[in-house]
C-alpha cells in the first residue's frame, strides 16, 4: 500500500522506490497562502503583511489542501460501518467552502504548466514570485529521481508516467524561463535524460509548436496546422467543427499562431534562449535542419504514431499547398475566420476558455491580435490563474479551473446514498450544496445561438458558424463553474440527480412535506432534461461535451501523438449510465413531461450499456482508473431497469469479473495501466481506497447476495481511515485519451462514505433516512 500525507509530492510511481534526497529548493511560508472562491471561481493569494494575515484568517481547508495539520480532533473509533461513514463525513463537512462548493487539486498531467509559462514569458508577462517559488519546487518534485521511474532525471505526461521527451523539454523549459541555472546538478540530470531520448527534436507536435513560439526552434520543425480548415464547409467530413471540443479548440488558436509564425520578437538577443538552443539538443542548434525533423519523435511519446492519411496530407501541404497554392488573399481570410472563432470562444467562457491547454494559446492570440494593452489581453491575464492549484507539494496547473460543480454534485450524493441526507447535522451542507448548484446551472444560451439557424425551444443537437460551433446550453452544468461555459453531459445528469434527491425528500417528520427548499423550479429541472435529450448519439450512447460529429476515421489525422480517441467524440459507459440513472430518476418526479421521448432515450441507452460490456463482464472506463469505475456506474444504471444480479446473466458477469480480481486484504486495486493496455493491470501498491469503494458501490447496486466478499471489502476502508475521518491520498485516479491520468482527491471521501453507508443499509438493517 502506498499512501501520502496530504500535499506531499507522490512517494512512488507504478510502485517504485521513494526518489533519492534532493537539493533544497526556496519555498513559501505556506501558512501565508489562502484560497479565495468566488462563486466558484478559485484562486490562491500570498499574503505579504501581518495585517493581510490578520484581516484573512487561515481556514481549515486551506490547511488541509497546503498539507498543514487541520487541527481537527480525533473521532471516537467507528466500530461499525454507518459510524465511519458519519466520520467520514464529519472530516469532509470541514472541506465545504464557503459558497457552498468543494475543491481540490485536479493535477496529472505534465504538460500545463509549460504552456503557460511560455506564454506569459513571450508576452512580457509574468507571475508573482511567491507563485513562481512553488511552481518550481513543484515540477522539481515530479522529477524522476533516485528509484522513481527509473531515476533518468526526466519527466513523463503526468506525475506518474516514464520520462519523455515531452514531459522533459518542456519542464526543463519551464524552470530555465523561471531562473533555475542550467548548472543544477537536477538540471544537468534532465538535460542527459533529454539527449538520450533524441533532445527535443524529438518531442510531439506540442512540443514544437511551444519551442517553436519561444524561439527555441525554428517553424520549419512545426508539421502544417493550417486555419484554412476552418473555411471549408460545414458539410465537409474533416471540417473542424466535427472534431471533439478539446482537440478543435487548440487547432484553433494554434492555427492562427502557425499561419503567422509568431515568435518571441526578443528571441535572438535573449540570454534564456539562446542558452536553451544550445540546452535541448545534443548537436548545436546552428547545424540542425530544421524541417527534416517534422516527423522525428521519441518512442516514449509515440503512443499515437501519426497515419500514412496524415503523412501524405502533410507532404503535400509543405511541398504544394503552401508555396503553390497558398494566397495572400486566402490566408488573410482564414486567419480572420479563425480569429472570429477565438473571440467567440473567449466571450462564451469569459476569457477562461475551455481548458489551461487553449487558454493560453487564446491569450497568446489576443496579444498577437490586438496588442498588449488590450482588454483582451488583461482579462485573459486575470484569469489564467484560475487554472494554478497550490498543495503542499508546490504549485500546479489543473486540467480545468476546477472540479467544483461535479464533485459538488457527488457529494450530495454521497450523503443521500449513505441514508443520512435527513439528518439535522447535515441540513445546512447539504442545502449550501444545494444552493451551490444553482449558482452553477447554466441560465443563458451561447453568444449567437438564439439568432443562429439552429436555434430551437427545447434544444436539439445542431449548431451552426454564427454560434461558434457550439452546442446548445441552457440548463446544464459544466465540470467546473458557470463562466467557463462548456455543456458536460454526466456532469449535467449526475447535479440534477442531486438536485431531484435533495428537492423530493421527505421530512420524516411530516411526509407531506419535503425537507429541502425548492432552491431548482421545475422549469430549470426540465431545462436540464432538455439538454440531456440532445445528448444521444445515434448508437445510443451518450458522449462527453456534444454529441459525435465526426467519423472515427478523423483519427487518421490525429497529429498529436501523445493521445488516442482525440479527434472526434466518443459512447462512454460513465456518460451513457449518468444519463440512464438521472432521466430515470426524474421520470418518478415528473412522469409526463417528454415521457416518450424519455423513454426511447433510456430504451436505447441501456441497449448500448448492454453491448458495450465486453465478454468477461467488465466495462472500459475512459475518464476514471479503469474498469472499477465503468463498472460501478454500469451496474448502477442497469438496476435502475430492473437488472441486477438475480435475474441478469450480465450481472452476473459483471459481479465475477470483480470477485476474480479481489485481493486477499478485501480491496481492489487497479492500475492507470489498465487504461493504457484496455486490459485489466493489477496496482503495484495493492488494493486501494477508492478502487474497493467503487467495487462495493458496484456489487450493492448489482444487488450482489453475498455479504462475505463485500464485509471485507468494508473493513479495508474501515482499516485505512484516519483517526480524524479522513482517508488518505493513494494511487492516481483519474484519465483522459487513455495515455493521460489526472487527479481526482476528493474521490477518497466521497466513494467511501457513500459506500459505507449503502453497506450499511444494506446488511446491517440501518433505516434509510431518506424515506424510501
Amino acid at each position: 500500500m502506498s499512501v501520502r500525507k496530504r500535499g506531499e509530492a507522490p512517494k512512488r510511481a507504478n510502485g517504485a522506490a521513494a526518489p533519492a534526497a534532493k537539493p533544497v529548493d526556496e519555498r513559501t511560508d505556506l501558512t501565508r497562502w489562502r484560497l479565495k472562491d468566488d462563486r466558484g471561481c478559485q484562486t490562491w493569494h500570498y499574503l505579504e503583511t501581518a495585517e493581510e494575515l490578520k484581516q484573512w484568517p487561515m481556514t481549515i481547508a486551506d490547511r488541509y489542501f497546503l498539507g498543514l495539520d487541520t487541527g481537527l480532533p480525533k473521532l471516537p473509533k467507528a466500530k461499525t460501518p454507518l459510524q465511519a461513514c458519519e466520520n467520514g463525513i464529519e472530516f469532509y463537512s470541514q472541506l465545504q467552502l464557503e459558497p457552498g462548493n468543494w475543491a481540490c487539486e485536479y493535477g496529472g498531467p505534465m504538460f500545463l504548466l509549460p504552456g503557460l509559462i511560455i506564454a506569459l514569458y513571450v508576452t512580457d508577462n509574468r507571475l508573482s514570485r511567491p507563485e513562481e517559488i512553488e511552481i518550481i519546487r513543484y515540477i522539481f518534485s515530479m522529477q524522476n529521481i533516485g528509484s522513481k521511474n527509473g531515476g533518468d532525471g526526466g519527466w513523463g505526461l503526468h506525475v506518474e508516467g516514464d520520462s519523455s521527451v515531452f514531459g522533459t523539454a518542456m519542464n526543463y523549459t519551464t524552470l530555465r524561463l523561471l531562473g533555475v541555472e542550467a548548472h543544477d546538478p537536477r538540471m544537468e540530470k534532465a538535460r542527459g535524460c533529454l539527449h538520450n531520448l533524441g533532445g527535443a527534436l524529438y518531442g510531439p507536435h506540442w512540443t514544437k509548436f511551444w519551442l517553436s513560439v519561444l524561439g527555441v526552434m525554428e517553424w520549419d520543425v512545426v508539421n502544417p496546422v493550417p486555419p484554412e480548415l476552418w473555411l471549408l464547409p460545414d458539410w465537409t467530413p474533416i471540417s473542424p467543427w466535427r472534431w471533439w471540443i478539446h482537440m478543435r479548440m487548440v487547432f484553433l488558436p494554434m492555427s492562427f499562431v502557425w499561419s503567422k509564425k509568431w515568435v518571441y520578437p526578443k528571441a535572438k538577443t535573449d540570454p534564456v534562449i539562446r542558452q536553451l538552443r544550445q540546452e535541448l539538443y545534443p548537436t548545436p542548434a546552428d547545424d540542425i535542419v530544421w524541417a527534416h525533423h517534422r516527423n522525428s519523435i521519441s518512442v516514449m511519446d509515440n503512443y499515437h504514431p501519426k497515419s500514412w492519411v496524415l503523412n501524405l496530407i502533410n507532404v503535400f501541404l509543405v511541398l504544394i499547398w503552401i508555396p503553390f497554392l497558398r494566397s495572400a488573399s486566402l490566408i488573410k481570410r482564414a486567419e480572420g475566420w479563425a480569429w472570429k472563432l477565438i473571440q467567440i470562444e473567449d466571450a462564451n467562457s469569459d476569457y477562461a476558455d475551455l481548458a489551461p491547454v487553449n487558454s493560453p494559446m487564446n491569450f497568446l492570440c489576443c496579444f498577437i491580435a490586438e496588442g498588449p494593452d488590450a482588454v483582451s489581453v488583461k482579462r485573459h491575464r486575470e484569469r489564467l490563474p484560475e487554472f494554478l492549484w497550490l498543495s503542499g507539494g508546490g504549485m500546479m496547473m489543473n486540467g480545468t479551473n476546477g472540479v467544483q460543480s461535479w464533485d459538488t454534485a457527488f457529494s450530495i450524493q454521497a450523503v443521500y446514498g449513505a441514508g443520512l441526507a435527513t439528518k439535522p447535522k447535515y441540513r445546512n451542507m447539504l442545502i449550501h450544496a444545494l444552493e451551490f448548484l444553482e449558482d452553477q446551472q447554466f441560465v443563458d444560451h451561447c453568444v449567437g445561438y438564439t439568432t443562429s439557424p439552429t436555434y430551437s425551444e427545447p434544444p436539439v443537437a445542431e449548431t451552426s458558424a454564427e454560434a461558434g460551433y457550439r452546442h446548445p446550453r441552457r440548463g446544464a452544468w459544466g465540470f467546473s463553474n458557470r463562466l467557463q461555459g462548456y455543456v458536460v453531459s454526466d456532469c449535467t445528469a449526475e447535479a440534477l440527480k442531486a438536485v431531484v434527491m435533495l428537492q423530493t425528500l421527505q421530512d420524516p417528520k411530516d411526509p407531506s412535506k419535503t425537507l429541502f427548499p425548492a432552491v431548482f423550479s421545475e422549469e430549470r429541472q426540465k431545462w436540464a432534461v432538455d439538454i440531456i435529450l440532445t445528448m444521444q448519439n445515434a448508437s445510443g450512447g451518450v458522449s462527453s461535451y456534444e454529441p459525435a460529429r465526426g467519423s472515427e476515421y478523423l483519427e487518421f489525422l490525429n497529429a498529436a501523438e501523445v493521445f488516442g480517441r482525440i479527434m472526434v467524440e466518443y459512447d462512454y459507459p460513465e456518460c451513457t449510465t449518468a444519463c440512464v440513472t438521472t432521466l430515470s430518476n426524474f421520470q418518478h418526479v415528473y412522469p409526463d413531461y417528454r415521457a416518450a421521448e424519455i423513454r426511447k432515450f433510456i430504451t436505447r441507452a441501456v441497449q448500448w450499456i448492454r453491448t458495450n460490456q465486453r465478454s468477461d463482464g467488465s466495462w472500459y472506463g475512459s475518464w476514471g482508473i479503469c474498469f472499477t469505475y465503468a463498472g460501478m456506474f454500469a451496474l448502477e444504471s442497469l438496476a435502475t431497469q430492473g437488472e441486477t444480479y438475480a435475474n441478469s446473466e450480465r450481472v452476473q458477469r459483471a459481479c465475477k469479473f470483480f470477485l476474480d480480481r479481489q485481493n486477499e486484504d478485501g480491496g481492489w486495486g487497479e492500475s492507470y495501466r489498465s487504461c493504457e493496455t484496455a486490459e485489466w493491470c493489477a496496482h503495484p501498491d495493492g488494493s486501494q481506497v477508492v478502487n474497493t469503494a467503487w467495487v462495493i458501490l458496484a456489487l450493492l447496486e448489482a444487488h450482489y447476495p453475498h455479504k462475505e466478499p463485500i464485509a471485507r471489502a468494508i473493513k479495508l476502508l474501515m482499516q485505512r481511515q484516519q483517526a480524524n475521518g479522513e482517508w488518505l491520498q493513494e494511487g492516481i485516479e483519474g484519465v483522459f485519451n487513455k495515455s493521460c491520468m489526472i487527479s481526482y482527491p476528493n474521490y477518497k471521501f466521497i466513494f467511501p462514505i457513500k459506500a459505507l453507508g449503502m453497506y450499511a443499509r444494506r446488511f446491517e438493517g440501518v433505516e434509510m433516512a431518506n424515506g424510501h
